[in-house]
């Protein structure tokens, strides 16, 4: 197998399963690819489109066609050296529905479940409605109505003698020691000798195995169909729509282990751990020894059997502690794949831990793995392609057009408070009264009220800079200690002066402190779980305010916001993302770098494109304005405003201009017709993520279907033909900028230090918008076809909207990488310097491993260079007497140049761009030198 050099992301789902991909690993290799990199692949919710909502750990997926495809796929993977890298979920599992065996098993016995301890509940609700209960909230109205309606109805489970209540796709076991009440509403005497045996177990101090023998009893005589009829008889006693019924199916529901409630009531009243605010989620306590063994089992056998090579995290935030689960993560599977087979050996396994890092934040280097998913790159990617000209441009227009603030934190600090006392309610009370607990405990701070506490504690976290801290026994790490501070501060300037005292108790308990400065006992223990759900708060509150509302509330350029961006930052210079590449060389050389992922908000060629809007800001204002104007009769008049709002209506041509397909003529009616249903999606997915005028769980209507109609009317409807036209146009005069934009960041991402990851479908253009849009079937037969990596880059660039030219752009790389690995795992990162005329419009770096010299050379803010050029290629005297100065020791020396074959000589050390930058705006060019310091041709 070879060493790991690219990955391919791939979305595995019942449209698209192991055997799918199976027939196209042959392509694959031929791309260049070391490694497929798998979305979860264990067994999820019916019908899952992400894998994500696992509901049973211990099997492959059927509808991915099980381990058998899974051994197919391995075998093809092995014929051509390739490795496996496995996406998982140790946060979270699917619950509700009837598909998750120890959910269902918790929701039956409660406490005494061996499951309980596996999900992260609190037993013990200062709600006394909830004490020792687990509030279920998946009705579809509030719980009365529910009942009274008839929507929850007691059945009979014949084949495994069991009872559970029934609502749409929910099941909710009843608990064994509740059936002797219904087996007496009959009068089969066997079934009433039965019911005392099922009360016994009320009181029975090891219930479960004596249950299981009873349910086997009752199911045999459930084979005689009389019986069967007399106990479904007795089922109508329960019926909800009749007073009796009503009353009895009420009392039976309140004597089980969960009490039912609306869905509604999750926000506020949820007594567990969710994967952000997403009830059929739920959190999972991978920290104790027997969850980390049983949901890992399967994933630690294929890793074992040599069928799984590395492995990718998901959501390590969510865990209780990332740290220590990592290294317990590391050691084991060091363990595992030093005794794989023969055939599957190799040195390391790889893991990867999806981590957003904030501005100025760094992945810890003691965890254990080798780095993150590559979000922070894409970012430093997009930061250095954004001209910060325009960046006054565009956020006065924005704020004078919507009246929406231009500060994008200001907007997050808005979307926290909306969130903490919104959806992630519950999950912020949670944390104060364990808080609250703290204070209690101490004399000195036991006059401290739960509303204080709430009061700082919601400020705290609304100005938190980071997903979270990491705090151990210690406290809070060192690295973590300047992002708490600046949370502080930011909380005293929105805080009442009253409760500042308080934030000095918040910094002491929450990480301030050694947790050893306390005695092992009570104090410690409530510390430490205060802790513990604090950081498991703020990393969703992060997410749900930045990622899922701000994101979609502040628009000034939506190229700046995406999932691990920080829009507040605008752009960044050449030295920025030296900077930040040579750090990544030091502490994480084999962190994955991707610009494309299952969760990103636009393609990455949709942000290429939308990039170039920052160096044509003026131009993009006057169209905005007139285009306005020109839809002037399209936009309707609401009750609460007119539809789309400003802002709406500039997150809308932003998405036009960004995704426009480059084959779609603005009198194409069958292909407009498919482009709009992609847009309809994306905005009503956009309108009710930001949650101003329409959410999900409460959907305006009227406000959508206006929003909708003026779409379709924009591009449908004759009336709007000059509008339509003018936008197709606009966006296909900035397209050759976007493309030379993604061909740039293509080849950055291929040659920086870390692995690079390439997104299904993204070999060629991929203009996609947020899920499930980006999420829609590749066509891998044209792209097989058409794979040349001897094509001609004159060629290619004539007939460049077709994607042949990135995918060659990758091949040929890719290839580079296998020849020369260790360039690129362990070889040096040097920033060059470029000087003259259009010096600014350029990033160049070399790379050197024992002699093995690479300059990487490529074009930026290009689209003044461009012109009017109607193909991505800048013409050789736009350069002027632009070069870059290489090491004094490469002077002299002939370079060849990779896309190409031709040959570039250094003269005095220097390289002149109208040379080396054509036919392509970008370069990599190689030199070997001797020992003797001969070049080796």
């Amino acid at each position: 197998m070879r060493d790991l050099s690219a990955t391919l992301r791939l979305q595995f789902h019942r449209d698209f399963t192991l055997d799918d991909a199976t027939g196209l690993v042959d392509y694959f290799a031929d791309l260049g690819i070391s490694h497929v990199y798998a979305s979860p692949l264990l067994t999820a919710r019916p019908g899952s489109m992400h894998g994500y909502d696992v509901i049973d750990p211990t099997r492959i997926n059927p509808e991915l066609g099980g381990e058998p495809a899974l051994r197919r796929f391995v075998e093809a993977l092995r014929g051509r050296n390739m490795g496996l890298i496995l996406d998982i979920v140790s946060n979270h599992m699917a619950v509700g529905g009837s598909g998750n065996p120890w959910w269902l098993d918790v929701l039956e016995w409660g406490r005494r479940s061996p499951y309980a301890q596996f999900f992260d509940i609190q037993w013990n609700s200062p709600d006394p409605l909830l004490e020792g209960q687990l509030l279920v909230p998946f009705l579809g109205s509030d719980y009365g109505e529910a009942l009274q309606q008839g929507t929850v109805v007691l059945r009979l489970d014949i084949d495994n003698g069991a009872f559970h209540a029934e609502h749409y796709e929910h099941r909710f076991p009843i608990t064994p020691p509740s059936y002797g009440e219904i087996l007496r509403l009959t009068d089969h005497p066997e079934l009433r000798s039965l019911a005392q045996h099922f009360d016994a177990l009320k009181t029975a101090p090891a219930p479960y195995q004596t249950a299981r023998e009873l349910r086997a009893d009752l199911a045999r005589l459930l084979e005689d169909s009389a019986t069967r009829q007399t106990l479904e008889a007795a089922l109508q006693h329960y019926d909800g729509t009749t007073e009796e019924g009503f009353k009895r199916l009420h009392s039976l529901l309140e004597r089980q282990n969960y009490r039912l409630a609306s869905w509604r009531t999750a926000g506020d009243d949820i007594n567990w751990r969710r994967f952000f605010d997403i009830n059929e989620l739920g959190g999972l306590r991978v920290e104790r020894p027997v969850v980390f063994e049983e949901t890992h089992a399967k994933i630690f056998e294929l890793i074992s059997e040599g069928l799984v090579d590395g492995l990718r995290i998901d959501h390590v935030d969510g865990l209780a502690n990332p740290r220590g689960y990592c290294r317990r993560l590391r050691r084991r599977v060091d363990r595992l794949n030093a005794a794989r087979p023969a055939e599957a050996a190799q040195d390391h396994v790889p893991i990867y831990v999806e981590k957003i890092l904030a501005e100025g934040e760094h992945l810890h280097d003691d965890w254990g793995v080798d780095g993150t998913t590559g979000y922070e790159f894409m970012n430093q990617v997009s930061l250095l392609q954004h001209d910060p000209a325009g960046k006054t441009v565009l956020c006065e227009l924005w704020s004078e057009t919507t009246e929406r603030p231009a500060d994008f934190m200001e907007e997050v600090r808005l979307a926290r408070q909306l969130v903490l006392t919104g959806p992630l309610a519950g999950d912020f009370e949670t944390v104060a009264q364990a808080l609250l607990q703290v204070a209690r405990y101490d004399v000195m701070t036991r006059d401290i009220t739960l509303g204080a506490i709430r009061r700082a504690l919601l400020e705290l976290i609304v100005h938190f800079p980071v997903y979270r801290t990491y705090i151990g026994a210690h406290g809070r790490r060192e690295a973590d200690e300047p992002f708490f501070q600046r949370a502080l501060a930011g909380a005293r300037t929105t805080l009442g002066e009253a409760d500042w005292p308080l934030l000095d108790h918040l910094d002491r308990w929450l990480g301030g402190q050694s947790l050893r400065t306390l005695p092992p006992g009570p104090a410690r223990r409530l510390r430490r779980y205060a802790c513990t759900r604090f950081q498991q708060l703020t990393s969703p509150a992060a997410a749900k305010a930045v990622e899922d509302t701000a994101c979609y509330r502040s628009g000034a350029l939506l190229s700046r916001n995406d999932v691990g961006f920080d829009p507040q930052t605008f752009s960044a210079s050449v030295d920025s993302f030296h900077a930040e590449c040579v750090a990544r060389a030091e502490h994480f050389p084999r962190n994955l770098l991707t610009t494309a992922t299952h969760d990103h908000k636009r393609g990455e060629d949709t942000r290429a494109r939308m990039t170039v809007l920052s160096e044509r800001a003026e131009w993009y204002a006057s169209k905005v304005r007139h285009w306005r104007q020109l839809a002037y009769g399209l936009r309707q008049s609401l009750p609460d405003g007119p539809a789309p709002s400003p802002a709406d209506e500039m997150l809308l041509y932003q998405i036009l201009l960004g995704s426009w397909p480059l084959d779609l003529s603005p009198d194409d009616k069958p292909g407009l017709e498919r482009y709009c249903e992609r847009i309809v999606k994306w905005q009503e997915k956009a309108l009710r993520e930001a949650k101003l005028r329409t959410t999900w769980t409460d959907p305006n209507a009227d406000y959508e279907s206006a929003c909708q109609a003026y779409t379709r009317a924009l591009l449908l409807d004759e009336q709007a033909r000059t509008l339509r036209e003018d936008i197709a146009a606009a966006a296909a005069e900035l397209a050759p900028a976007g493309a030379l934009n993604s061909l740039v960041q293509t080849l950055l991402r291929m040659t920086t230090p870390g692995v690079p990851d390439l997104y299904q479908g993204a070999d060629y253009w991929d203009f996609s918008l947020v899920d499930p849009d980006n999420r829609r079937p590749v066509d891998y037969d044209s792209r097989r076809q058409q794979l040349d990596p001897d094509a001609q880059p004159a060629e290619l660039l004539q007939h460049w909207k077709d994607g042949r030219i990135k995918q060659w752009l990758i091949t040929r790389t890719l290839k580079l990488r296998r020849t020369l690995p260790h360039l690129f795992t362990e070889g040096r990162y040097i920033p060059l310097k470029a000087e003259g005329e259009q010096a600014e419009h350029l990033v160049a770096f070399a790379r050197e491993w024992q002699g093995h010299w690479l300059i990487v050379v490529a074009a930026r803010l290009s689209s003044s260079l461009l012109g009017d050029s109607p193909t991505p290629q800048i013409a050789a005297e736009r350069w002027k007497d632009t070069r870059v100065i290489l090491p004094e020791a490469l002077s002299g020396h002939v370079f060849e140049r990779l896309f190409d074959t031709n040959t570039v000589r250094a003269r005095q050390a220097v390289l002149n761009m109208d040379e080396v930058l054509q036919p392509l705006p970008l370069a990599v060019l190689q030199l070997s030198i001797s020992s003797t310091g001969e070049s080796e041709r």
